[in-house]
């Protein structure tokens, strides 16, 4: 029934219930500005996995059941960790003798569990940014801790080169990408000690030796899925006689034995999880994903280092980041930052504030985010800078 002078409203059919949107709230989403999402984390994920991982949280499976309520041990859930599991496995090449877990906890958990497990008398760490610091400082309460190389002596805007990892080290432990300060190491370390990587903010950007790692692992929030997942790659004989008890949640053999389903694992995120692992799959696997990433950031620094206005603040490309691009505007401009800041949300870009350690914007390139996105922003850079 139609009342007069009161149009019907709109209904969105949900579950086979018709749900009212008002016209005012028709008219809003019809005005949103498509946003380009530079956030470092929780960051953006794919159309892909974003329309799939809703479709389940109104139906699952086809089990009438939302995602968001669904048993863990149930056997379609147990679908999604098996298939999670083993694209894992396959994207990575992840070689026999290794298992893939999904845990909770975030990879400032992996700062504890790592020498719980494998710090029996020394490990040897690098330190190249605030997590990895954070890391370090977690392991000294398991045993003695050998910082082989710092960067912090210009607020970690390099990675350090020529450091010697001690060959009585229980293992090595770096920070492939650095989020706040822009850096990254895209080569896997060749070592004769126990190899640790976290991975949080570079993960399936790049093809990976696995073989040469004990543990890779790597929060879910950058290039994976929704906060609240980790991903963690670990050689089974690694952890298999740790030198300590070990709480039981702690231990990567629990898990292990347990094939991640110990305790209630984040079943949500898991399942975006798969969806983006499907996706990566679709789109040709990490070596193509390397070579979008690579273009995407390419664009942004030669945009960057050809201004009159921005300059990157790590200076040595080498060095650079190309999932984390961190820019500054030169001392004769730093005024301008809070106009541009405003300009580029007025052409709906988000997440480019920079760091509160390092000042300016930050561009996160993940892999979910088009190209579309990234000269969107360096056509804004110019935009504005033709204005000064």
């Amino acid at each position: 029934m139609t009342v007069a002078g009161n149009p019907q409203p709109k209904l969105k059919r949900i579950n086979n219930q018709r749900i009212p949107l008002s016209p005012a709230k028709n008219k809003l989403i019809l005005r949103k500005m498509k946003k380009h999402n530079f956030y470092a984390g929780p960051s953006i994920m794919s159309q892909y996995t974003i329309k799939n991982t809703a479709d389940a949280v109104i139906d699952f499976a086809n089990t009438g059941l939302s995602i968001l309520e669904v048993s863990h041990r149930s056997k379609e859930f147990q679908a999604v960790m098996d298939e999670a599991q083993a694209l894992v496995k396959e994207l990575l090449n992840v070689p026999e003798g290794y298992s893939v877990l999904f845990l909770g906890g975030g990879a400032s958990l992996q700062f504890a569990m790592v020498p719980y497990n494998l710090l029996k008398k020394k490990a040897a760490y690098l330190d190249t940014g605030v997590w990895a610091h954070k890391a370090i400082k977690e392991a000294k309460l398991f045993g003695d801790v050998d910082v082989v190389a710092s960067s912090e002596d210009k607020n970690y805007t390099y990675i350090p080169r020529g450091f010697e990892i001690p060959a009585d080290a229980d293992y090595f432990h770096f920070t492939t990408n650095n989020t706040i300060y822009g850096t990254e190491i895209r080569k896997d370390p060749d070592t004769t000690v126990r190899l640790v990587a976290d991975m949080s903010s570079d993960i399936f950007s790049r093809p990976i030796d696995v073989a040469k790692y004990d543990i890779i692992y790597a929060g879910a929030q950058k290039n994976l899925a929704p906060a609240g997942a980790t991903l963690v790659i670990v050689r089974d004989e690694a952890v298999q006689n740790p030198s300590r008890p070990i709480p039981t949640m702690l231990n990567y053999k629990t898990h292990i034995d347990k094939g991640s389903m110990f305790n209630t694992p984040p079943v949500l995120p898991i399942f975006s999880a798969m969806q983006t692992l499907r996706y990566y799959k679709q789109l040709g696997g990490v070596e193509a994903i390397e070579k979008l990433d690579i273009e995407k950031a390419g664009v942004l620094y030669d945009a960057i280092d050809n201004s009159r206005i921005f300059k990157a603040t790590v200076p040595d490309a080498a060095d650079r980041s190309i999932m984390n691009v961190c820019f500054v505007l030169k001392p004769e401009y730093a005024e301008l930052e809070k106009p541009f800041m405003e300009f580029a949300t007025s052409k709906g870009i988000v997440g480019i504030k920079g760091h509160r350690s390092v000042g300016g914007f930050r561009a996160s390139l993940y892999n979910a985010l088009p190209l579309e996105s990234v000269l969107v922003l360096t056509q804004a850079m110019k935009e504005f800078e033709n204005k000064i």
